[in-house]
């Protein structure tokens, strides 16, 4: 399969979400990790899947001139995007309550960019799913983030946690992308790259 297309491949992500690796490990994908610090600072006037692109892609350009022939780099961001606005990580417990509060009984987009890079091209593909929340109650909301501190992850919530089970309602597109991977992309990608 894919494994054996990539062996004379070395896959990099640069990812220190242990989601990520999970499910590089699900595709059945020999990878290492290399993490570099950045800032995820991105222009103002970015909306959507641009401020993703523009930060998978930052992500990667750290990593300029540091790649072998036979190395495909990949980077990914994800945001939740509500009423033209990026929610991403909670800076601390009271943002991730008034992100989950806005969440509630809404529908938003869950946007994932995937860059991948090696010496000669870098390309980007991303991904953008609806989700759709039921109302959340305050007791429900302080219950989840005193037991699941999600403060690591885009719009304060896990799909695949305790939230997701009571309260998404509906969810139109990839499931893994709301995870933080769409996996279906990365693998056809990968799939289709001229050995």
């Amino acid at each position: 399969m894919l494994k054996d297309k990539l062996k004379n491949y070395r896959i990099i992500l640069a990812s220190g979400s242990p989601r990520r690796q999970q499910f590089f490990k699900d595709l059945d994908l020999d990878f290492e990790i290399r993490l570099k610090e950045i800032d995820e600072i991105y222009p103002e006037n970015l909306q959507g899947v641009e401020i993703t692109n523009y930060l998978a892609e930052l992500k990667a350009k750290a990593f300029d001139g540091e790649l072998t022939e036979n190395e495909i780099l990949i980077t990914s961001d994800t945001i939740v995007w509500l009423n033209s606005k990026a929610l991403g990580k909670p800076k601390d417990y009271t943002d991730a309550f008034f992100i989950l509060k806005s969440l509630s009984n809404t529908t938003h987009e869950v946007i994932t960019s995937v860059c991948f890079k090696t010496k000669s091209q870098t390309e980007i593909l991303f991904d953008v799913t609806k989700v759709t929340f039921n109302i959340l109650s305050d007791d429900a909301i302080h219950y989840y983030l005193e037991n699941y501190k999600p403060f690591d992850k885009a719009g304060a919530y896990g799909i695949q946690d305790w939230i997701g089970l009571i309260g998404i309602s509906k969810i139109e597109g990839s499931y893994t992308n709301v995870v933080g991977l769409p996996t279906n992309l990365v693998y056809h990608y990968l799939n289709t790259l001229k050995y």
